[in-house]
């Protein structure tokens, strides 16, 4: 590698690293920072460190990390008894989160659920617990995010300098 590839991977790696902070602290969309991060260095090198076959295998992860952050959600509401009301409170609280702030990413996917629950005629016990499975779910998307980002900066990483 040369002195400006050198400088483009860690450029990129500050970028990775910008999108792992972001599934950590859920302020920016973590996997895609992570993926943009790879792709500029793909591009400014021509595609020839990473070829477009890895970049397919980027997107796949990327999406793949995405998907699975909302199904998390709804299947840790169903996981503790909540009905699909409630687990599609979760992903819409989650996907309103997204856009408001951080805090809210926290938040409202556990009162989306509660609420749901609780309109569509639960009780107010049944309708806490399908908002905690909210809460677990969001807590195991987000532990499979920080796996799948790692995934991806490892490969990065190891094509680049191996």
């Amino acid at each position: 590698m040369n002195i400006l590839q050198i400088l483009i991977f860690i450029l990129a790696l500050i970028i990775c690293m910008i999108g792992m902070a972001g599934i950590i602290l859920p302020v920016l969309p973590g996997i895609p920072v992570i993926f943009v991060g790879i792709v500029l260095f793909a591009a400014l090198t021509g595609f020839k460190i990473i070829t477009w076959q890895l970049i397919l295998v980027f997107i796949g992860l990327t999406v793949f990390g995405l998907v699975v952050d909302y199904l998390a959600n709804y299947f840790g509401v169903k996981k503790m008894g909540g009905g699909t009301a409630g687990a599609i409170g979760a992903v819409i609280g989650l996907i309103i989160g997204i856009f408001v702030h951080w805090v809210a990413i926290i938040v409202l996917p556990f009162v989306f659920a509660v609420v749901l629950e609780l309109i569509a005629g639960r009780t107010s016990g049944k309708a806490l617990k399908a908002g905690t499975g909210a809460w677990i779910g969001l807590i195991f998307g987000g532990l499979l995010r920080f796996i799948i980002g790692c995934v991806m900066i490892g490969i990065f990483v190891w094509s680049v300098l191996f």
